[in-house]
C-alpha cells in the first residue's frame, strides 16, 4: 500500500511540473508552437498514467473537451457525450452545481489563486460518483487574459465512502456510550452500511423466547417487518430464523428457489427482495440474541467486503444488543418486587409521576387505592415469616386479578400495596375495584396445614381532587386506609368520607336489587296523561318504585341504572310491562274507555334481540291490545342505523305505540326522525319550566310542537305544573300534558278514582 502511495505522490508531482510548463507555454510569446503541443501532450499522457480525466473548457466558445478517462469514470464511452459545458451541468449533483460555479467565478475573478472542489456527478448507472476537479488558467496577450480553463478529474468516491463509513462508525459509537436508545442505534447501524453498499438494505432481528423481533430496519418495508415480527426461529425458517437456531451464518443467494425461504418468500419478494444473507449477533459469552440480515434486489452471494461488512455490521449490533439486554435485567431487579413480581415502590413511584403527567395534560382522572393486610403481624409470628411470604405472594395474585389490563399494582413495602386505577368515569370504579380486592382476598387460604381467612384495609384518593402530584396523592390515600382500619377494618374508605357514604349507599342498592327484581317486591305508581283540550285521561306512565325495609325510599334514578350495571334491567322491564298491562286490562274490564298504557324502556333493552318477541309474549298473556300499549324510549335511540329501523318497524307490525321520550335534550334531530315511524314526541320538562318566561324556550316549544305536527306526529308536554304553562302549551297547539299540574304519580287505586273525571287544578 505504501509503494502505491508513493508512485501516486509522484505522478502527482509530475502533473504540477508539466502544469506549471504548460502554463510558462502560453505565457511566453516566443515559444513556439510545436513545445506548446508537446506540454499539452504530455500533460495528458501524465493524467492517464495517474487515472485522472482531462478536461479543457474554452470560456469564449463554451465548449468543452472531455477526455475518454473524464468519461468513463462515470460510465460513458468516447462518443457518447457531447462537447459543451451543459454536458457537466446536467450531471453534476443539482445541490452540488451552485458552490461549484460560484469557486469557478472566484477562481476567474482572481479572488482566489486555485480552484480545487469536490462534487457529486451522476454515473451512467444511476449512481453518485463523488469527484475532486482541479483546474489552472490558461492566458493569452498583453492582459493576460483568462481564455480557458484546463482541469482534472479524480473519482474519489471510495475515499468518501470510506470518511462517510468511519465518520458514521465512530457516531455510532458516541450513541453507545451516551447510553442513547437501541432503536435509534440500530438505525444508525443498517443504514452505516446501506450507504456502502449501494442497493443494499438491512435488517436486525432480535431472539426473544424463540420468537424474532424486529429491532431495526429502516429502509425495508413496514408490512414485510409487520409479517415477520414474532416469528418462530427453527432450521429451515428464512435467514435470519435459520441462522438465530443455528448460531451460524446463512447466504441464501436466491430467495426465490431456496428451501428456507418456501413459508416467507411470499412476503418478501414483492418488495424485491431477491437474496438474504444472514450473520447471528452474539454476546460476548457466544450467546446467540439474534441476527443480521443483508438482502439485495437481484440474486448474489456477497463478496469479500460484504462477507466482512456482515461479520462486522452483527458484532456492532451485538454490542448495542448486549447492552440493552443488560440494562433490561437491571431494571427489572431495581423495578421488580423479587417476591411477589409485582412492581417495587421506585418504579411505582416514577409510573405515578408520569400518569399525573398524562391525567393533568388530557385533564383525565385516575384513583389510587393504598392497602394493607389486616392482622399479617400475627401472621408472622405464629406461623413464621416463610408462610407470611407465601401468604404476600397469593394476595399479590388475587389483587393482580382484581385489576383491569390499564390498572397499575405494586407492592411498596412489607404488607402495603398501592393500585393506581386509570380512567376513572365516577367516584364510584375506584370502589367496584376495591370491592373486588376484599372479596378475591377474603377468600380461605390453606398456609401450612392450616386454614387461614386474610383480610385487608383499603384507602381511596383520586387525582385532581385530592391530590395534584405524587406526594399529595399518595398522602391522601394512605389517611383514607387508616380511615378504613379505624371503621373496623376488612373494608374502603374514601379520602373524602361523603363519597365513603355514598359508595357504601350505592352498594347496599346493588347488594338487595337482584332479591328485590327477582322476587318481585317493588310496586308501580301512575301519572295521568290527559288531552289538554279537554282535560280527559288518555293514558297513563307506569313508573316502578322502590320501598326497602332497610334502606327506606331508594330514588329510581339510584335502582335502575344500577340495574343497567348488575344485568337486572331485562327482568325488571319484564315485570314493569307484564304488571303494568295487566293493570291496564283490570281497567278495561272495570268498564273504563280504553287506556294508553306507557312503559319506558331502557335504550340498551331496546337494541336488544329479545325486545320485540317479549312484547309479544306479554301482549298475549295479558290480553291488553296492541294499540293500547306505548313504549317510550329516549331520543339517543333515533339513529339511521339498520338494526335500530329494524326493531322500529317490528313493533309497528305488531300496532304497537312509540313515543321518543326527553325529546330535544339528547342528541337527535328532526332530520333523523323522517327515518322512523313513531306516534308521540314527549318535550322534555326543561323547556316547559321557562316557557313563561323566556321567549326562546316558547319559540323552541312551538317549532318542535309546529315541525312534530307536520311529521305527524302527536305532541305531549312533561312537567305541567301550572295553570298558566297549560294554557301557554294548549295555545301553541299541544296535545297531551303530564305533570304535577293534573296529578303526581299515584297508585292504581287512586287512578281508578281518577279516570272518567276531567283533570284541570288538584
Amino acid at each position: 500500500m505504501t509503494e502505491i502511495a508513493n508512485k501516486e505522490t509522484q505522478l502527482h508531482k509530475e502533473i504540477e511540473q508539466l502544469r506549471s510548463e504548460l502554463v510558462a507555454a502560453h505565457l511566453s510569446k516566443d515559444v513556439r508552437t510545436a513545445e506548446l503541443l508537446n506540454s499539452e501532450e504530455r500533460f495528458a499522457l501524465a493524467m492517464r498514467g495517474a487515472s485522472d480525466g482531462l478536461w479543457d473548457w474554452d470560456l469564449e466558445t463554451d465548449e468543452v473537451y472531455y477526455s475518454p478517462r473524464w468519461k468513463s469514470m462515470l460510465g460513458y464511452r468516447e462518443h457518447e457525450l457531447e462537447s459543451t459545458l451543459s454536458t457537466w451541468a446536467a450531471m453534476v449533483h443539482i445541490d452540488d452545481k451552485g458552490f461549484v460555479l460560484e469557486d469557478v467565478q472566484k477562481f476567474l475573478s482572481g479572488e482566489v489563486d486555485t480552484f480545487e472542489v469536490e462534487m457529486r456527478m451522476r454515473h451512467k448507472a444511476g449512481h453518485d460518483v463523488f469527484i475532486r476537479s482541479r483546474a489552472f488558467k490558461v492566458t493569452r496577450g498583453e492582459n493576460d487574459e483568462t481564455v480557458r480553463l484546463v482541469g482534472t478529474h479524480v473519482d474519489i468516491t471510495q475515499q468518501k465512502k470510506s470518511e462517510f463509513f468511519n465518520e458514521r462508525n465512530t457516531k455510532i459509537l458516541e450513541l453507545i456510550a451516551k447510553g442513547k436508545p437501541a432503536s435509534k442505534i440500530y438505525e444508525e447501524i443498517a443504514l452505516m452500511y446501506e450507504e456502502r453498499h449501494s442497493g443494499l438494505r438491512c435488517s436486525m432481528l432480535e431472539l426473544d423466547n424463540g420468537k424474532l423481533l424486529h429491532a431495526g430496519a429502516p429502509s425495508l418495508p413496514k408490512s414485510y417487518c409487520k409479517a415477520v415480527h414474532g416469528l418462530e426461529y427453527g432450521p429451515e425458517v428464512g435467514s435470519c430464523g435459520t441462522s438465530t437456531y443455528t448460531g451460524k451464518r446463512v447466504l441464501v443467494e436466491n430467495i426465490a428457489t431456496d428451501p428456507k425461504w418456501v413459508d416467507l418468500k411470499h412476503v418478501a419478494l414483492p418488495y424485491g427482495m431477491r437474496s438474504c444473507w444472514s450473520e447471528p449477533i452474539k454476546s460476548s459469552s457466544g450467546k446467540v440474541l439474534g441476527a443480521f440480515g443483508m438482502y439485495h434486489d437481484y440474486p448474489t452471494l456477497p463478496n469479500e467486503e460484504e462477507s466482512n461488512d456482515l461479520r462486522s455490521a452483527a458484532r456492532l449490533a451485538g454490542i448495542v444488543m448486549e447492552r440493552e439486554q443488560n440494562q433490561k435485567r437491571i431494571q427489572d431487579l431495581a423495578y421488580t418486587d423479587k417476591l411477589t413480581n409485582l412492581s417495587s415502590r421506585p418504579h411505582f413511584y416514577i409510573n405515578i409521576e408520569e400518569l399525573v403527567k398524562i391525567s393533568a395534560r388530557e385533564k383525565n382522572k385516575f384513583a389510587l387505592l393504598y392497602i394493607d393486610l389486616d392482622n399479617f403481624k400475627t401472621v408472622n409470628d405464629s406461623l413464621g415469616h416463610d408462610v407470611g411470604d407465601l401468604l404476600l405472594k397469593k394476595v399479590a395474585q388475587r389483587l393482580k386479578s382484581a385489576c383491569r389490563e390499564i390498572d397499575y399494582i405494586a407492592r411498596l413495602s412489607g404488607d402495603e400495596f398501592c393500585i393506581a386505577v386509570n380512567n376513572v368515569m365516577d367516584d364510584y370504579g375506584a370502589a367496584h375495584v376495591a370491592k373486588r380486592c376484599l372479596e378475591l382476598i377474603s377468600k380461605p387460604v390453606e398456609l401450612a396445614g392450616r386454614k387461614f381467612t386474610p383480610a385487608c384495609s383499603i384507602g381511596i384518593a383520586h387525582y385532581p381532587d385530592d391530590g395534584i402530584d405524587l406526594q399529595t396523592i399518595l398522602k391522601a390515600a394512605d389517611t383514607a386506609l387508616y380511615a378504613a382500619k379505624d371503621l373496623g377494618r376488612n373494608r374502603y374508605a374514601f379520602y373524602k368520607k361523603e363519597l365513603t357514604d355514598k359508595a357504601e349507599y350505592r352498594f347496599k342498592i346493588e347488594q338487595h336489587l337482584r332479591e328485590a327484581i327477582e322476587q318481585e317486591q317493588l310496586s308501580l305508581v301512575y301519572q295521568p296523561k290527559v288531552d289538554i283540550k279537554s282535560g280527559c285521561i288518555i293514558g297513563v306512565e307506569a313508573l316502578s318504585r322502590w320501598n326497602h325495609p332497610l334502606l327506606g325510599q331508594v330514588s329510581p334514578v339510584d335502582f335502575i341504572s344500577m340495574a343497567e350495571q348488575i344485568g337486572m334491567i331485562k327482568p325488571l322491564t319484564e315485570w314493569v310491562l307484564k304488571t303494568a298491562c295487566n293493570q291496564a286490562t283490570l281497567w278495561k274490564e272495570a268498564g273504563f274507555s280504553s287506556i294508553i298504557m306507557a312503559v319506558n324502556i331502557s335504550p340498551s333493552h331496546f337494541l336488544d334481540s329479545d325486545l320485540v318477541p317479549l312484547i309479544k309474549r306479554v301482549v298475549k298473556e295479558t290480553g291488553i291490545l296492541p294499540s293500547d300499549l306505548e313504549l317510550e324510549v329516549t331520543e339517543g335511540v333515533i339513529q339511521t342505523n339498520p338494526e335500530n329501523l329494524e326493531i322500529f318497524e317490528h313493533l309497528k307490525e305488531l300496532g304497537i305505540l312509540l313515543a321518543i321520550d326527553d325529546f330535544g335534550v339528547g342528541y337527535s334531530s328532526f332530520a333523523s326522525l323522517k327515518h322512523f315511524n313513531v306516534d308521540f314526541l314527549k318535550i322534555d320538562k326543561y323547556f316547559i319550566d321557562d316557557i313563561l318566561v323566556d321567549h326562546k324556550a316558547k319559540l323552541l316549544v312551538g317549532s318542535m310542537i309546529e315541525m312534530g305536527h307536520n311529521l305527524e306526529h302527536k305532541i305531549t308536554a312533561e312537567g305541567i305544573e301550572s295553570a298558566e304553562q297549560a294554557a301557554m302549551l294548549q295555545e301553541l297547539g299541544c296535545d297531551y300534558a303530564q305533570g304535577y299540574y293534573f296529578s303526581k304519580p299515584v297508585s292504581a287505586n287512586q287512578i281508578s278514582k281518577l279516570l272518567g273525571r276531567k283533570l284541570t287544578a288538584q
